[in-house]
């Protein structure tokens, strides 16, 4: 098996797999080996043949496909590249049903995009930027966030758009952008002061956050199952509401999802409803 080595970027990988897709080799010669690595295998280093009489050759592929694969790459997992080039050797060489879901290869494609996507809108979704004192120098607005996949360069042009000319940094364990009010820039992998600038810069206005999403939350409409899929527990912990959801959640079960009202809403003075107690009006005929 051949090691085809390169920077871990997607930009890297395609160059790559040109290169390997000219020489003619075959998806289960390869081994994609990126330059982080530190354990490689070692049977990996060994030459696989080379086809002499492929070994310039003309690669055409449908730019949609490469789009796709580009954005397939963001996924996570131990198999990440080796899909992409069997989906691209398959594609170079005729057989077009690899880009389909109905596909072995193609379906596997699209869950990765279908997860890609999800994980765009969560970072939309859930991130929480915090304001600091920017006089010193550095960003107006800190945030850190954990995705499942390698979304954060493509997916943080959403901020940009929004908060215009608002400075602005995303920190996670793997990487970071910077948003300095004109030019995005992304950081791979994450410089150590960013991270510990996104993780200790406390929320000044989180106290009145935290009073508004408890008093408007309705135990009444409870669904835990919706509510830990729309918002997934991992991203609980880098809420400033995360800790206040199994509490809330606790209260609605030991009665105020009856009540149909939140504990401190049902301790002002007024007439108390039990939800139980409503009446249906008679329909007039």
């Amino acid at each position: 098996m051949h090691a085809v080595h390169f920077d871990g970027s997607f930009a890297g990988w395609r160059d790559a797999a040109r290169a390997q897709l000219r020489r003619g080799m075959a998806p289960h010669q390869l081994s994609w080996v990126q330059d982080s690595q530190e354990n490689q295998d070692l049977f990996a280093a060994l030459e696989a043949p080379q086809p002499a009489a492929a070994a310039d050759r003309p690669v055409r592929v449908p730019r949609a496909l490469i789009e796709q694969l580009e954005s397939a790459a963001r996924f996570r997992c131990a198999q990440r590249w080796a899909l992409l080039y069997r989906i691209l050797w398959r594609v170079a060489n005729g057989d077009h049903a690899a880009m389909l879901a109905g596909d072995i290869d193609g379906s596997e494609l699209h869950a990765r995009l279908k997860a890609v996507r999800r994980e765009a809108h969560h970072l939309h979704a859930f991130l929480r930027f915090k304001p600091r004192d920017a006089s010193a120098g550095g960003p107006e607005l800190v945030a850190w966030h954990e995705p499942a996949h390698d979304i954060l360069a493509s997916a943080s042009g959403h901020f940009a758009e929004r908060l215009g000319r608002q400075t602005w940094l995303i920190a996670t364990p793997d990487d970071a952008v910077y948003w300095d009010g004109e030019k995005l820039q992304h950081a791979s992998p994450c410089p150590p002061d960013w991270q510990r600038l996104a993780q200790g810069t406390d929320d000044r206005n989180e106290a009145m956050w935290l009073a508004y999403y408890g008093s408007t939350f309705n135990p009444a409409r409870l669904n835990r199952s919706v509510l830990e899929t729309n918002m997934p527990v991992r991203f609980w912990r880098n809420l400033p509401e995360g800790p206040l959801i199994p509490r809330l959640m606790s209260q609605a079960r030991a009665g105020a999802q009856v009540d149909g009202q939140s504990e401190a809403v049902a301790a002002r003075p007024g007439k108390r409803i039990s939800a139980a107690a409503e009446k249906v009006l008679p329909v007039r005929q």
